[in-house]
């Protein structure tokens, strides 16, 4: 008995699905009679508007960061989850890989007085951005700045030039060099900044150097007595060493410029054997560009020869640099009518083989090449196989390619068949490391905005673009239909909701749906 009236207090109290089923029509055709056609226009006119402004915004996202909002919104998540095991691993995956991937160095770099400031003198656009000139202040901070146990007449001129180095200023800069020579006239470090930023012409560069060098090999040598005496003055030594490096790692390359290129190679054997120059930046490629311009190629030839395979893997002026000798032995005679007739020789099959390794190192160059790109001035660093590399390379390298009979022609003919081997780039390679997935973000941010990017691989559109522009498109046309056909654009309102509550009342128990209704 008390099974039975439990049951029929249920009953009494629960309604009937077909009366829920019923007091939500009548809900439903009640809302829809009271609504008019301006309603539906302004609702789906809003929601157009509003799918349209998150679909910009994701472009312009995407555009500028090169990373969705969505994959940026998640990251951000993942932040705040426990650490797992999982996740240490992730982390130290991504610090090697950080650590594999970051700026480095332009050896080449040009000149921002006597090249950076004439380009924007002339052009009125600013030739390099902040994070590159950020970068380079950093390394100088690191190279030159001292501030241990030092000689008493040099304290205040190291003072002044460690203000000098961490002023962003380029005018402030040069007025506190020019101070620091008024306390000590043969500081190098004040040299070497006057000729980096105030000399206007390299020759004028190239004599400021040459002082900043004999400046910086006397205070190598007095240094070097001191440490004797006392390891605490180890630290001063390396620094004045570093110094002397890069004032005569610049000398060369104003020589180079200048056109004196037995002198710049020379130079660059000597740096060779020094460790701070080698550290500081890459001498072989530079002796390598060098060697071009003087048309040595059996020269290069044979220093190529000396290298040790692994870094000849690392670098891009040496993989393309063996792609052009082998392109040179049969430029001259190569004709891709001809040998698509006979087929290939295994000499053309080399140099063939040497392109496609060249070009699977870093894709970009051979359109900087072929000329299909536009160049900009080079950065101050540079991304590893990234469009930074690409535009310094054909900076300098452009000129070395033409000289050589038929080695464009044959790069414009098989350059692309590299593709066919890497179809899938970011998870694998063919000869080399699959290709870094942040390199457009670090481009981006080394290469000035008016610098068209180039992207490779191309990804695909994000999702959350897509969706956004389908939604902006779909509430667009139901605006046109609702201003045009108010009566039908009510019918169907109708029409869908009615469907949508006969699809929830089927998937929803009895009691919830009741509950909603």
């Amino acid at each position: 008995c008390s099974f039975i009236r439990t049951k029929e207090l249920i009953v009494t109290v629960s309604p009937a699905p077909a009366l829920l089923q019923a007091h939500a029509m009548d809900s439903l055709d009640t809302f829809f009679n009271n609504t008019t056609s301006h309603f539906y226009v302004v609702l789906t006119g809003t929601s157009s508007l509003l799918s349209g402004l998150m679909m910009f915004v994701e472009w312009l996202h995407y555009t500028y960061f090169g990373i969705s909002i969505v994959d940026r919104l998640v990251c951000l998540i993942l932040a705040f989850v426990p650490f797992t095991s999982y996740r240490k691993k992730e982390n130290a995956a991504n610090g090697r890989k950080n650590s594999e991937t970051k700026p480095f160095r332009n050896s080449a770099m040009l000149f921002r007085g006597s090249e950076y400031l004439r380009y924007f003198i002339l052009t009125g656009n600013e030739p390099l951005t902040e994070y590159d000139v950020r970068l380079t202040l950093q390394e100088f901070q690191s190279l030159f700045i001292y501030e241990g146990a030092q000689l008493e007449e040099h304290k205040q001129c190291e003072a002044i030039m460690s203000e000098a180095w961490k002023d962003r200023d380029r005018s402030r800069r040069i007025e506190l060099a020019l101070k620091s020579l008024e306390h000590h006239r043969n500081c190098p470090a004040a040299m070497i900044l006057l000729a980096e930023e105030r000399a206007f012409t390299i020759v004028d560069a190239e004599e400021q150097l040459r002082h900043a060098f004999k400046a910086a090999e006397v205070a190598c040598k007095q240094s070097w007595v001191l440490c004797q005496q006392d390891s605490i003055y180890k630290p001063l030594h390396e620094r004045n060493s570093n110094l002397y490096a890069y004032a005569r790692l610049r000398i060369a390359v104003c020589c180079r410029k200048l056109g004196k290129l037995k002198e710049a190679a020379k130079i660059y054997r000597d740096l060779l054997r020094d460790d701070h120059t080698v550290a500081m930046a890459n001498i072989q490629e530079n002796l390598i560009e060098c060697l071009l311009e003087m048309q040595g190629y059996s020269e290069v030839q044979q220093f190529l020869g000396k290298q040790d395979e692994v870094n000849i893997l690392k670098s891009t002026v040496m993989c393309y640099t063996i792609a052009l000798l082998k392109a040179k032995v049969v430029g001259d005679k190569f004709c891709p009518d001809v040998v698509s007739r006979r087929g290939p020789s295994q000499a053309e099959l080399t140099a063939v083989d040497a392109i496609h390794r060249a070009v699977e190192l870093n894709p970009h160059i051979p359109k900087y090449l072929l000329e299909l790109k536009s160049l900009c001035f080079p950065p101050e660093h540079i991304f590893r196989r990234g469009d930074s590399e690409a535009v310094v390379y054909a900076f300098h390298h452009l000129v070395h390619w033409k000289r050589v009979d038929g080695a464009l022609s044959l790069l414009s003919s098989t350059w692309e068949g590299t593709f066919r081997r890497i179809p899938f780039p970011l998870e694998r390679g063919h000869l080399f490391h699959p290709y870094p997935a942040d390199a457009e973000v670090v481009d981006r941010q080394l290469l000035i905005p008016q610098h068209e990017l180039s992207v490779f691989p191309q990804r695909d559109t994000p999702f959350f673009m897509v969706f956004t522009g389908v939604l902006c498109f779909s509430f667009m046309t139901l605006t046109v239909v609702a201003y045009h056909f108010p009566h039908a654009m009510i019918q169907y309102a109708k029409m869908v909701t009615t469907l949508f509550l006969v699809t929830l009342e089927k998937v929803l128990p009895v009691d919830m749906f009741g509950f909603l209704s």
